[in-house]
């Protein structure tokens, strides 16, 4: 089968590999769907350490179960399917209080086990012992279903930033995952939801959601003042930064209103982890900051359901749908904004 497969920094190839036989426990799918995350692009951009080479990628998926040698699956041949992709102990302290994202044993597909950028995947056994596989029950497409996991990222910050109604929203970064915490953000009745980004271009996307306006961050700062300017000059009440930029999370603070909550989910390059922060505004505004890392599962449950719902407009993110081996343009496209979501079909030629 044809496969993207990570060979190192900026060489992933599409090259011919064995299909994949499922093992005693194991599942094989059909894949009919892999949205290219932006952990992706990072990946190829500047490699990966934890990531063996070669390796498969992908880990944004839904498809078809084609064969089965677990009797005890709560999936079974011929149901579409999405997954939980953290493959964690079920042991450590962690996993007991149900925060298996942190788990100190965990495994990943993608990045431990081959992904879905290829025509089939094998499912480990534990995945399945773990009640990670989720049985598509609705009409949803493979490229809406796919945003699960993602959407499953995105909950799990929420889950400390309790938006209401009367909350102020800012989200500085306007990609797919700037645009999953507006929507959510909306959705749990924010009162407002600004977006912040340096390219106008995908600004201009965001249009299509329910946002009250954007914001074009420039390096004289004016982004700043029109942010306190939509605000009443108060700030506001949640600032989410989307976007692993040091220079981001420094203007979160200054965005933020007395009394924020404010979330750093973009991490930053591992090479240059540091960012200049004004921590006086945590102490004179008694900001919350908080950080999130992954998905727990019941984070990824969550946006399950909500995309099987139809109120998660899922529909809105695909911009794009190439076979396998127009990887590489997937990547340019997100890098100039020309796409917001990219998925791949392997079953494309």
């Amino acid at each position: 089968m044809k496969a993207a497969v990570y060979h190192g920094k900026e060489d992933i190839r599409v090259e011919n590999v064995a299909d994949p036989k499922p093992g005693e426990g194991e599942l094989l799918l059909q894949i009919e769907a892999c949205a290219v995350c932006g952990t992706d692009l990072r990946t190829y951009r500047n490699g990966d350490k934890k990531i063996e080479p070669p390796r498969i990628l992908g880990h944004e998926f839904c498809g078809t179960v084609i064969e089965s040698r677990n009797s005890a699956s709560n999936v079974k041949v011929g149901d579409r399917v999405v997954m939980y992709i953290v493959l964690s102990c079920g042991q450590c302290k962690y996993c007991r209080g149900g925060r298996e994202n942190l788990c100190i044993n965990r495994t990943t597909m993608s990045y431990h086990h081959d992904g879905a950028f290829a025509p089939l995947v094998r499912i480990p056994a534990k995945a399945i012992l773990r009640n990670s596989m989720f049985k598509v029950e609705t009409h949803q497409t493979s490229q809406q279903m796919s945003l699960a996991e993602p959407l499953g990222c995105v909950t799990n910050a929420h889950d400390h930033l309790h938006i209401g109604l009367k909350d102020r929203v800012v989200v500085i970064g306007s990609g797919p995952i700037g645009a999953m915490h507006a929507v959510l953000a909306r959705l749990q009745g924010a009162q407002s939801v600004y977006m912040i980004d340096v390219n106008q271009k995908r600004l201009d996307m965001m249009k299509r959601f329910d946002i009250n306006g954007t914001i074009l961050s420039t390096k004289a700062g004016s982004h700043l003042e029109e942010g306190l300017e939509v605000t009443d000059g108060e700030g506001f009440d949640v600032a989410i930064v989307a976007v692993s930029s040091a220079f981001a999370q420094a203007d979160a603070l200054e965005l933020a209103g007395k009394g924020a909550r404010v979330e750093f989910f973009g991490g930053l390059p591992k090479s240059n982890p540091i960012a200049a922060l004004n921590t006086n505004h945590l102490h004179y505004k008694e900001l919350i900051v908080s950080g999130s890392y992954s998905e727990k599962l019941s984070d990824f449950k969550a946006a399950y359901h909500l995309i099987q719902s139809g109120r998660f407009p899922a529909d809105k993110f695909i911009t794009h749908e190439l076979p396998t081996d127009r990887i590489h343009e997937a990547f340019t496209m997100m890098e100039n904004g020309d796409a917001l979501k990219v998925c791949i079909n392997p079953q494309l030629n």
